[in-house]
């Protein structure tokens, strides 16, 4: 990240791997091994991700350290707070700006609802809220977030979190 000085090189992954959880632990030990010979030392950017402990064990076997957390929300918002937010409405919907840009895409798309809009109530059935965990809070993507809410029939919360936290989990895991 140019803007804080730390000398790096970013090798993004797909994002819709998180839709796929199962496949991100063999995709990050394939671009781990293959950046191994280029680098003196590579580090994972995803929190667990829902890999239930597979990309821990990667990591373990190949000397890698990764962002902390169960996912990208602890690392925006802090563990502590995203367990609140489950403690106060387990059926709580979260959204990083991510989410917010590409819900068509990594959403809808993908969950077949823009073929088979019968198939919202199954899969938002028993949400109760959607919490927009917002990076950047700009006009344009308080709108999106609106929509992605109004799209599932749930009310919005909005959560101003910036990238402290994640520039703090880098900063960390760069140390």
């Amino acid at each position: 990240m140019t803007e804080r000085g730390w000398p790096l090189d970013v090798h993004p992954l797909p994002p819709l791997l998180h839709n796929q959880p199962q496949r991100i632990a063999g995709e990050v030990e394939s671009l781990a091994r293959a950046l191994g010979s280029s680098y003196d030392e590579v580090v994972v950017g995803y929190a667990d991700c829902g890999t239930y402990g597979a990309l821990d064990e990667v990591c373990a076997r190949l000397g890698l350290r990764r962002l902390e957390g169960l996912h990208c929300y602890d690392v925006f918002a802090g563990a502590s707070r995203v367990e609140e937010f489950f403690a106060d409405q387990p059926g709580t919907y979260l959204l990083t700006d991510f989410l917010v840009k590409s819900f068509a895409r990594t959403v809808e798309t993908e969950l077949g609802l823009d073929r088979h809009p019968e198939l919202l109530s199954d899969y938002f059935g028993h949400y109760t809220r959607v919490v927009w965990l917002a990076q950047e809070e700009t006009p344009e993507l308080r709108e999106a977030a609106e929509a992605c809410a109004e799209r599932l029939g749930l009310p919005l919360t909005v959560v101003p979190t910036g990238n402290r936290g994640l520039e703090s989990a880098l900063e960390h895991l760069l140390g």
